[in-house]
């Protein structure tokens, strides 16, 4: 659903109310999640707020064109600095300093050079990682976030989250949520926000206007997915108006492709399969695949927009890609007679939009086996969502003959007592046995 005005509210009460915030995309970053939380980090910044934007893994370097790609972290400091305070009035001064370890415990030792301390004077604290406020971009749920929301489950769960998003399968976590499934990009969804606040508005700059500009690029695959809306074309046209560099997105994000990302993409087509009859396609790209090409599996992310989902005559396309952390990574596309998001949520806990989604297998013994597996769950996820979309069909049951719609001559005709009498039934369904049921079962034509 678009965005309505409580919403908006919500969510620009929650920023002018914080004043440390933490910006966080998904793990395995992409341009439209990168471009959401840098183009956060800019008007944040620009409204006064201490913000910390996070790269939850190695940052993409085919991406550090971005205008604040160089304050990425990859990580916030969690150790926690345990401070006692001692406060130093009525003319005390402080000698020396002292400390011993004994049974387990600390016993720190003060020496007043003048005066006295008491207890009263004595209070604690600690300096771990405080923020007022976590805003989530183009994250479904959580633990998209990886590693860094495995290490920081305290602070998410401490913390108030504003979720800006726009996946159809976001679980809608988090306290305060902006989400706009309607929306081609996570990047359009802020746009849309920043607009309509008239004092972030006049904040959106042309490097702004770049980021976001990206991520409407990218998610719409220069607007040529389905996810493409008439909004979406006026978003990018007033974005452009506003100074983004559509040539420097072109120039970095389709034309600029190291050598390794080109072999990989060899190796990727080299290994395409088709299952005709099913309406599959897929294709794989090991971790062997990789190492030998002496590429990463970012390297990967534009092999099934630009190859693999060319292929005619399939009702699904997936990459399969192994990555090197352990596990892998399916992304599908999917024609309009397939709903991947359901698909794949369904199989495997997945989600994305219904043209374009994804899933993770965290554990398998074999890489090509675990892909002959996922392909087979989902032909067999194909073949069930046809037969639900089909509907049950009923063959046609016997009718009473006390309904049946019966001619009645307007006289009545004798019959000749050497002729047999026929039953009613039959002369209306001739070749048909009274009691027999005609149709045909589509259901079971299809799993034929």
């Amino acid at each position: 659903m678009p965005l309505n005005n409580d919403q908006i509210s919500a969510s620009t009460r929650a920023i002018t109310e914080a004043q440390r915030i933490l910006v966080v995309p998904h793990a395995n970053v992409d341009p439209d999640g990168l471009g959401s939380a840098l183009a956060c980090q800019m008007l944040f910044t620009q409204l006064g707020k201490d913000v910390t934007v996070i790269c939850p893994d190695t940052k993409p370097e085919n991406l550090s064109f971005l205008p604040g790609f160089e304050k990425l972290q990859e990580g916030i400091e969690t150790s926690q600095n345990f401070v006692i305070t001692i406060n130093l009035e009525g003319g005390v001064e402080v000698d020396k300093l002292r400390y011993t370890v004994e049974d387990g415990k600390v016993n720190i030792i003060v020496m007043p050079k003048a005066g006295r301390i008491n207890a009263k004077q004595v209070s604690f604290g600690d300096t771990g990682p405080e923020f007022d406020l976590i805003v989530a971009v183009d994250t479904a749920d959580l633990p998209l976030m990886g590693q860094f929301y495995t290490d920081n489950i305290d602070l998410y769960t401490s913390v108030p989250i504003l979720n800006i998003d726009h996946h159809i399968s976001n679980t809608n976590y988090g306290q305060i949520h902006m989400i706009d499934t309607t929306a081609a990009s996570a990047t359009e969804v802020l746009y849309d926000w920043f607009t309509h606040e008239p004092s972030y508005k006049e904040k959106i700059t042309p490097d702004m206007a770049t980021l976001l500009l990206t991520g409407l690029i990218t998610d719409t695959r220069s607007f040529q997915n389905p996810n493409t809306t008439p909004r979406s074309l006026e978003v990018a046209a007033e974005l452009l108006e506003r100074g983004a560099r559509q040539q420097e997105i072109v120039q970095h994000i389709y034309k600029t492709k190291p050598l390794s990302t080109l072999k990989i993409w060899g190796r990727a087509l080299n290994h395409i399969q088709m299952d005709a009859k099913a309406g599959i396609v897929w294709s794989t790209v090991s971790k062997e695949d990789l190492a030998e090409m002496e590429a990463d599996s970012k390297e990967t992310s534009g092999i099934l927009d630009e190859l693999i989902s060319t292929i005619p005559n399939a009702d699904i396309h997936v990459l399969f890609t192994e990555m090197e952390e352990g596990g892998l990574k399916a992304s599908m596309r999917s024609s309009q007679a397939v709903d991947v998001s359901k698909l794949s949520g369904k199989l495997f806990g997945g989600g994305g939009h219904p043209r374009a989604a994804g899933f993770r297998i965290k554990e398998f013994d074999n890489f090509d086996l675990a892909v002959i597996d996922a392909v087979q769950k989902l032909k067999n996820g194909m073949k069930e969502e046809q037969k639900a979309a089909q509907g049950p069909v009923d063959t046609q049951a016997k009718i009473p003959e006390s309904q049946q719609p019966l001619k009645v001559p307007k006289k009545p005709v004798p019959k000749k007592p050497s002729k047999p009498t026929t039953d009613i039934v039959e002369n209306l369904n001739p070749g048909k046995k009274s009691g027999s049921s005609g149709g045909t079962d589509v259901i079971e034509q299809l799993s034929t």
